[in-house]
């Protein structure tokens, strides 16, 4: 029997785990909550707990596995198997938790940045058809990424490579949180859309669904702006082609810089599907020389809650090939 790999997806809510095959077959699947009491120190003994568990339950010993791989929140050293600053988990100091994982399970552990980790997922299995050069961003609650060229994540000089969300795209815009203005993520990200809609919504003086639901104080979210432009409310429209321009011009500055294949959208966002897409396309032409226009494709994640632990197995497969 060929050697399996354990994925893990560890969240601010749920760490979800998979046991799946060298080539990415997920075989199985659960998932626990995260238990963020007493600064985070729960995690990684309930995790360890976890998976001693379903080993066992599954009949299998740690001599089965090749390795576990994982993906987390926060500041990721891959190479030490640290993390901190994952404050979604509590993790405010460093967390050595390569250490604790393999001292609790004696298997091979890796990890890297969550949003990395799905774009080797994305990249492997998904959207980006095994191709070696691709770039994942995830519109999310923020806007996040990953850089993958030659098969391998690009991390940068501090781990911060793949920071797509702080592009800046409107040198005048909004504030981000990061302490610039203008970033992607203050347009494009879930929170981003809404704050746009508003934004839009206060001079545009024509009939619209979308405008009568702000004005109302209603809260709406960055699925009932897209629902509303489906139903071609003029101001949802508006709203919309704003989003698609801006995340036009990011591309077509990640698609010039990098010649990836592929640029793939995931998260909450790209679930606006095809009208996202087509609305990106021509400001991307608009952007970009003729080579990357020709050869760049913009496709939607087609793994959802998947990518996150078939990337982490990847993260094993391709550490122990390298």
């Amino acid at each position: 029997m060929s050697k399996k790999i354990i994925g893990i997806d560890l969240g601010g809510t749920t760490v979800k785990f998979a046991i799946l095959s060298s080539e990415g077959d997920i075989q199985q699947k659960w998932s626990i909550e995260t238990d963020i009491s007493e600064e985070g120190t729960k995690i990684v003994p309930s995790i360890i707990a976890s998976i001693k568990k379903h080993i066992e339950m599954y009949d299998m010993s740690t001599g089965d596995f090749l390795g576990i791989g994982m993906g987390s929140p926060g500041t990721v050293d891959a190479e030490n198997g640290t993390v901190i600053g994952a404050y979604n988990l509590n993790w405010k100091t460093l967390q050595m938790v390569r250490q604790q994982i393999e001292e609790g399970t004696g298997i091979p552990f890796f990890i890297d940045n969550d949003a990395n980790v799905a774009a080797l997922g994305e990249a492997w299995r998904g959207a980006g058809e095994s191709e070696p050069d691709v770039v994942f961003l995830t519109l999310g609650t923020g806007v996040g990424g990953g850089i993958i060229v030659d098969k391998k994540l690009v991390h940068g000089a501090t781990g911060a490579a793949g920071e797509v969300g702080h592009i800046t795209v409107e040198p005048n815009g909004f504030q981000c949180t990061c302490g610039k203005t203008g970033c992607l993520e203050t347009v494009a990200s879930a929170t981003g859309v809404v704050h746009l809609a508003r934004d839009l919504s206060e001079s545009y003086a024509g009939d619209s669904k979308l405008k009568y639901s702000i004005d109302d104080g209603q809260l709406i979210t960055a699925k009932d702006v897209f629902d509303l432009a489906k139903e071609e409310d003029p101001l949802a429209l508006i709203v919309v082609d704003k989003v698609a321009y801006y995340l036009g011009l990011a591309s077509s500055h990640l698609a010039n810089i990098l010649n990836p294949s592929t640029i793939v959208l995931g998260g909450g966002v790209s679930r606006a599907g095809d009208i996202l897409t087509k609305s990106i396309q021509p400001y991307f032409e608009q952007y970009t020389f003729p080579t990357i226009r020709k050869s760049t494709k913009i496709r939607l994640a087609l793994l959802g809650n998947d990518a996150g632990v078939i990337g982490a197995s990847s993260l094993v497969k391709s550490s122990l090939e390298g």
